[in-house]
């Protein structure tokens, strides 16, 4: 699919203003919308919405289908009646700019328990009717889901190999016990989801008022500790116990001399494609029914994919394995039609990976950051080879930020040595025409005038910000993800001198894009 030549800006929601910890859906959100009309923004682009767990990665999800009830904005449950302005008393002292998820889920999860009580006692007919629609809609998930997170609960948080074994294995007569157990658990959740996608519908609404796309991010794999996994084992390469018999991750980079060990489980591929791809059909449907363009994260694993001992805690055991290819999209085409899909293709990116990519129409991605240095892909991110087709980054979410990575040694934080790092930065000073001082704005001004359909920004770059804001360093197990601006960092400065470079370089919104 060929997008339209559009401007943009990388933000998570969890990264949003918030009095409760962590940013959400509420009114910060549709400030966010209004900044970014203001600033002539004709996209949004998000990180994966799924309910977080350890470590707060969105791309290690409970469900590849459940919103993240976190981000649920407790004010406007306030404003839909279903909590009381006093019900928000005795929130802690949360910090400014940073997520503070340990007691953001304290302070939130009794009120969203509140909430749903009021919902109990209070809803007229039609509330409870909105209800029960959206939990028939979402049956084929959400019943899964909520009863995962009640069990869950149940078990102490525990992985769900740990829980009750008949439970664990799915028995029925175990399942019908547990459900009879949880009902009003499971009525809880069932109700946070409802409103996690209310709010989403009400914010996407406001973006398409103000011309803006919504892109979101489909990770190829799953989280073992899953409601996917747990309700679909046999989609999965598992042992008996369940634990991954084999799992995902990528070979040594950029960021890691061992690689990346992700330990998701990998898929059964032939099970799914004897299914005719039906989870994958639906996974996609979802995305779709949710966000208008959907990145899909590590593409190049439906080729190949990094295959790893499930024991191992690093990935130089691995080896490539063939993937489903192009039969997996050419099912999803069948159902679905035309699929607004931008292919993250950085990495080890073979032939057959792009041909996969070019038969479908997916654009590719190009990272500015990754032009300068000794990547072998450098030479495709230097803007005077990119083609139309691509979407363009200074950096995404698991680079430093423009002025982190200028101001950087490469000392832990990629595999660069310190010879490295002095050439890249002679380079990029060259090439950007940059005596480094605004080398944020230096590199924005160099990607929006590229001709690359899609130029997107991460808010870090727009605000300037150093390696202090950013959001993810691959293979670093904890410090992550807990980025936020603060109520007055993003001001009218900033979107008059973002809007002025998308109207010089024609990536405004326009009428009928």
């Amino acid at each position: 699919m060929r997008f339209p030549r559009t401007g943009g800006v990388l933000l998570h929601p969890t990264s949003l203003p918030s009095a409760h910890g962590v940013g959400d859906l509420g009114p910060e959100a549709r400030r966010f919308v209004a900044w970014l009309e203001s600033a002539r923004q004709a996209l949004w682009q998000v990180l994966p919405l799924g309910p977080t767990g350890y470590g707060d990665s969105p791309y290690q999800c409970f469900s590849a289908f459940a919103g993240n009830t976190l981000l649920v904005s407790l004010e406007d449950l306030v404003e839909d009646g279903w909590l009381k302005p006093g019900d928000l008393a005795g929130a802690p002292a949360f910090p400014a700019r940073a997520c503070d998820f340990g007691s953001a889920i304290a302070f939130k999860r009794p009120r969203l328990l509140l909430a749903f009580e009021r919902f109990e006692r209070e809803a007229g007919s039609a509330a409870r009717a909105e209800l029960a629609g959206f939990c028939a809609a979402q049956a084929s998930w959400l019943d899964d889901y909520a009863l995962f997170a009640a069990l869950k609960a149940r078990h102490g948080g525990r992985a769900w190999t740990e829980w009750d074994p008949a439970v664990a294995q799915r028995e029925p007569g175990a399942l019908d016990d547990w459900r009879q157990r949880c009902a009003r658990e499971v009525r809880a959740e069932q109700f946070a989801q409802w409103q996690f996608f209310r709010q989403w519908a009400r914010l996407r609404e406001a973006c398409r008022a103000a011309g803006i796309r919504l892109m979101g991010d489909v990770p190829i794999f799953v989280a073992h500790d899953s409601a996917d996994v747990w309700a679909h084992p046999e989609l999965f390469r598992l042992r008996a116990d369940g634990r991954p018999a084999w799992i995902a991750g990528v070979p040594p980079d950029y960021f890691s001399a061992t690689g990346q060990c992700w330990g998701n489980p990998l898929y059964r591929w032939d099970v799914l494609e004897r299914a005719g791809f039906a989870w994958w059909v639906a996974r996609f449907r979802h995305a779709f029914d949710t966000l208008d363009w959907v990145r899909v994260d590590h593409f190049r694993g439906f080729e190949a994919f990094w295959e790893i001992p499930g024991e191992d805690d690093t990935a130089v055991n691995g080896r490539w394995v063939k993937g489903p290819g192009a039969r997996l999209f050419e099912a999803v085409r069948r159902e679905l039609g035309e699929l607004p899909v931008v292919a993250e293709n950085l990495g080890v990116i073979t032939p057959e990976v792009e041909a996969i990519r070019e038969e479908f129409g997916f654009p590719g991605m190009a990272i500015l950051q990754f032009a300068f240095g000794t990547d072998p892909q450098g030479p495709g991110f230097r803007p005077h080879n990119y083609h139309r087709d691509l979407v363009a980054y200074t950096g995404t979410h698991d680079n430093d930020t423009a002025v982190g990575w200028w101001r950087s040694t490469g000392e832990g934080d990629s595999t660069r040595t310190a010879e490295d790092v002095a050439a890249e930065k002679d380079y990029a000073r060259r090439y950007l025409g940059s005596d480094g001082r605004e080398v944020h704005w230096d590199m924005i001004r160099t990607l929006l005038a590229s001709v690359a359909d899609v130029a997107v920004v991460p808010l870090q770059d727009v605000l300037g910000l150093g390696s202090e804001a950013r959001m993810n360093l691959p293979a670093r197990p904890s410090g992550n993800w807990g980025w936020r601006f603060g109520a007055g960092d993003l001001t009218p400065a900033h979107a008059e001198r973002l809007g002025d470079l998308a109207t010089i370089y024609d990536r405004a919104p326009r009428a009928g894009d």
